[in-house]
């Protein structure tokens, strides 16, 4: 919300946070040339995203800088090498086979990352509680439901339909998750600590109730501080 009244000053600003529950998915598609933008910014040392990102740069850096400029730039080079045909395609056909191929990766790949994330509980640096209960509360699983079965979703998801147990353990490896995820569900029950879990269709709903949530409550604050919409 902090950031939604931040776009107080923009007619566009305010169309987009009123309705951004309707554009949820259309802006997923341009989530990868976002990425995009950052990889070469970060690896090239062109800049961050945010503050935090520039300090964390600044404090301690790449850990492989050449190997990152030199992985993204022939990932690249192949990725536009692909699109002209190797010199075969037209202009016009090129950027429409990169865009597409960019956009529906990016599409895919922010539908994990929302559904694992948005929606979940916030906290300010005073509510902040412990590690544990910060990536557990803080995050959604991913199961099967609504006919889509779970082994679609643990192909789908790649191991990130468990989102809270690659929180707490980021460097497990894949393969262990399952197991993993019965013992802090476990834990979590013994200690009364929420743990939720919902399936591809209401996740997705969680997530786009709570951005209309967020937007009423935007457009509640913007009708009692300023003139109305």
């Amino acid at each position: 919300l902090n950031h939604a009244k931040q776009g107080q000053d923009s007619r566009l600003r305010r169309f987009f946070i009123k309705n951004q529950a309707y554009f949820y998915f259309p802006i997923l598609l341009l989530a990868r040339l976002s990425w995009l933008n950052e990889s070469f910014k970060v690896s090239f040392g062109l800049g961050a995203a945010t503050e935090n990102a520039a300090l964390e740069m600044k404090t301690k850096g790449l850990q492989y800088p050449i190997l990152e400029k030199a992985g993204i730039t022939t990932h690249y080079l192949w990725v536009f090498a692909f699109v002209s045909g190797f010199g075969r395609f037209s202009f016009l056909y090129s950027f429409a086979l990169f865009m597409i191929q960019t956009c529906a990766c990016g599409w895919f790949l922010a539908i994990v990352f929302g559904l694992g994330h948005n929606g979940m509980a916030t906290y300010d640096a005073v509510t902040r509680p412990d590690f544990w209960k910060l990536q557990v509360t803080t995050t959604r699983n991913i199961t099967g439901g609504h006919g889509i079965p779970q082994a679609f979703v643990d192909w789908f998801c790649g191991g990130l339909q468990y989102q809270v147990e690659h929180h707490l353990f980021p460097g497990l490896p894949r393969h262990s998750l399952p197991q993993t995820h019965k013992l802090v569900e476990s834990f979590c029950k013994e200690w009364d600590v929420t743990y939720h879990e919902a399936d591809l269709v209401d996740g997705t709903m969680e997530v786009l109730k709570h951005l209309d949530q967020i937007a009423g409550e935007f457009v509640a604050d913007f009708v009692l501080d300023g003139p109305t919409m």
